[in-house]
């Protein structure tokens, strides 16, 4: 897809033992209309046959082979790391993308100089009228949510908005972005470290465009869920609230704070049954417990770039 000049944009693909996905993701990739690419795959020590088959099958794909495991969060890092464009854009392994996404990502970005992110139309795989996500949004309550979820495609989600933060499954992120704000938090490994790398841009006063020509579909959990998801997102969710949620807005809104994380809690006691559902309570047990530690890794006054106002004004 790209030449031996700097290409453009980096497309950046996770795996880990994905082999059943990669295929349409590379033959998507292979049809994109911006040529001026170069499409990295990062595979996290799979041991299903995803090396072989790329090496095989897509040469024009670089491979990046680690030698263990290291998430959503780390693969992303090591793909961005070997990455040659100006414009770095993740990709996972169970998408597929129509013709004309990457193109509409990059015009995003070079019509909104102002905006650091542009965030995919990304809808589900199996019944394509539907979203997945029209961008994230971040609740007054300190949690997180993909904009638009399971709501037919329409109004108001046809038309470009900013939005707080872009679904790592699908995104761009200009390389000046990471370069002053550093990459994904592989402290996270994996879930919610989209929601961190927002915040991050957000308090250095980086926007973030949402693109709704920018059109993927995506096989929800394909790589990771149930039990795993869970576990993740209830220790996650909390880490992004100790670390991000300004004091101020903390003040005036912990009781509604409060109420969604007992509300979770309780909604997985009644599935006790349920392996998610006892995940997820040992997710947030570990998010508690580790509260403290995180709240020491808040930004400081001086690296946040906007005022508090600002930051409520994006919150839903």
């Amino acid at each position: 897809m790209a030449d031996a000049a700097a290409p453009r944009a980096s497309v950046i693909i996770p795996n880990w033992n994905g082999l059943a996905y990669l295929r349409p993701c590379l033959d998507s990739l292979a049809r994109q209309t911006c040529r001026d690419a170069e499409v990295i795959v990062v595979d996290n020590a799979s041991r299903d046959e995803s090396v072989p088959v790329m090496e095989r099958e897509y040469p024009w794909v670089r491979v990046v082979s680690l030698a263990s495991n290291r998430g959503y969060a780390g693969g992303c890092n090591a793909g961005m790391a070997v990455a040659r464009g100006e414009i770095l854009v993740l990709l996972n392994n169970d998408t597929e993308a129509e013709p004309g996404w990457l193109a509409a990502l990059v015009a995003a970005l070079d019509a909104h100089p102002e905006a650091g992110l542009a965030a995919s139309r990304i809808m589900l795989y199996d019944r394509r009228d539907r979203l997945h996500s029209a961008g994230d949004l971040y609740r007054t309550d300190g949690t997180a949510d993909s904009r638009g979820v399971w709501q037919p495609y329409g109004p108001p989600y046809d038309e470009p908005s900013y939005v707080f933060g872009a679904c790592g499954g699908a995104m761009a992120v200009r390389r000046q972005v990471i370069e002053e704000i550093g990459g994904f938090d592989e402290r996270f490994f994996m879930y919610c470290e989209d929601i961190d790398l927002n915040w991050r841009a957000q308090r250095a006063g980086w926007r973030c465009i949402y693109a709704p020509d920018a059109v993927v579909y995506h096989h929800l959990s394909a790589t990771g869920g149930g039990p795993l998801a869970s576990y993740y997102v209830g220790r996650n969710t909390l880490w992004v609230l100790a670390r991000h949620y300004p004091a101020g807005l903390f003040r005036r809104h912990w009781r509604s704070i409060l109420a969604a994380q007992a509300r979770i809690a309780r909604d997985a006691l009644k599935s006790w049954r349920g392996a998610a559902a006892r995940a997820r309570l040992r997710g947030q047990l570990a998010g508690l417990l580790s509260i403290p530690r995180w709240r020491r890794y808040r930004l400081q006054r001086d690296e946040q770039r906007v005022s508090d106002e600002y930051l409520a004004s994006i919150l839903s």
